[in-house]
């Protein structure tokens, strides 16, 4: 593991402490106090895990695995059961290889989420961990309706050392992405960042507005790759599951990051986001800095929040 990584994994173990009280010491106490392996075992472990966020749907399948497991290996301890249970959860956030094809290739990023979630940050996060890469980036400021979304995405752009294209506040987002697309163009940019609006509570304009967003990539850049970024709050649990949701309704979403998971006590909510919705969560972040930002990799997630060795 590089010194980057093994520096990230050391703050996300610390970020994850919330969860880890939350979950780990409550399954260790499982471990601990059960001398058999019934029903009631079964039962405080599933309430365990939803308690920390890992959603009623998932833990379900968690215990059915385990379940199933224990049966197979004929294991009658309940203390057995901790690496069984931890590879568990990993499996079920297991979709194959996620694919971070943008970055090889010249592409679109769309990058949707309401406000608050830390949407405009993780844009200039990943726009100045491309440019690390020597990828030709170029961002732009559509999420036109927000108050400061286009000074906060400006002084990004600067700190990242990447062009930014803007237009005035209360500008036409889609006209702001055509602009954005000819200047890709021309400059010949590999990777084009949109930071676009997410306003959920008027799903039918914003869904009009992807669309058009959407038409106008596929009719000006038809050769680019797409690729559609939700942004969650990580503090907001079970409801960042649900925005999840309904962003699926009005966008074809590619990928999640998720954000804000230092210091929560619901950090078990990228299990259940990964394994209910089937959409991979490609970045996980933990604070401020450019390299808070970091690829997703379930299994060292799952180890920190185990506090299992450094994989």
């Amino acid at each position: 593991m590089s010194q980057e990584k093994k520096g990230f994994f050391s703050r996300l173990v610390a970020g994850l402490s919330k969860t880890r009280d939350n979950i780990v010491a409550g399954i260790d106490s499982i471990f601990n106090g059960f001398s058999a392996i019934d029903d009631d075992f079964y039962e405080e472990i599933e309430e365990t895990l939803i308690m920390g966020d890992i959603g009623i749907h998932t833990t379900e399948s968690i215990i059915q695995d385990l379940k199933a497991q224990v049966k197979e290996r004929k294991i009658k301890e309940p203390s057995e059961c901790k690496a069984l249970l931890i590879d568990t959860i990993k499996k079920q956030m297991d979709l194959g290889e996620n694919a971070y094809e943008f970055e090889n290739r010249k592409s679109v990023v769309l990058v949707i989420g309401v406000n608050g979630v830390g949407k405009t940050t993780s844009v200039g996060k990943l726009a100045g961990q491309l440019k690390e890469k020597k990828k030709k980036v170029l961002v732009a400021a559509a999420d036109t309706f927000r108050a400061a979304a286009i000074e906060q995405l400006t002084e990004w752009a600067v700190r990242a050392g990447v062009d930014i294209i803007a237009q005035q506040e209360g500008s036409d987002p889609a006209a702001v992405v055509y602009d954005a697309v000819s200047a890709a163009k021309a400059r010949n940019a590999d990777v084009l960042i949109c930071d676009t609006a997410g306003r959920l509570h008027n799903k039918k304009n914003l869904m009009e507005e992807l669309r058009k967003i959407h038409r106008i990539i596929d009719k000006e850049y038809p050769e680019a790759y797409k690729e559609t970024l939700v942004v969650l709050d990580g503090t907001t649990g079970q409801n960042a599951l649900e925005q999840a949701r309904q962003f699926r309704e009005v966008a074809d979403i590619t990928g999640i990051i998720l954000t804000k998971l230092d210091g929560t006590a619901k950090g078990g909510i990228a299990v259940a986001i990964q394994a209910e919705l089937g959409i991979p969560v490609k970045y996980i972040g933990i604070g401020e800095q450019m390299d808070d930002l970091q690829k997703f990799d379930p299994d060292e997630f799952v180890n920190a929040l185990f506090h299992v060795g450094q994989s």
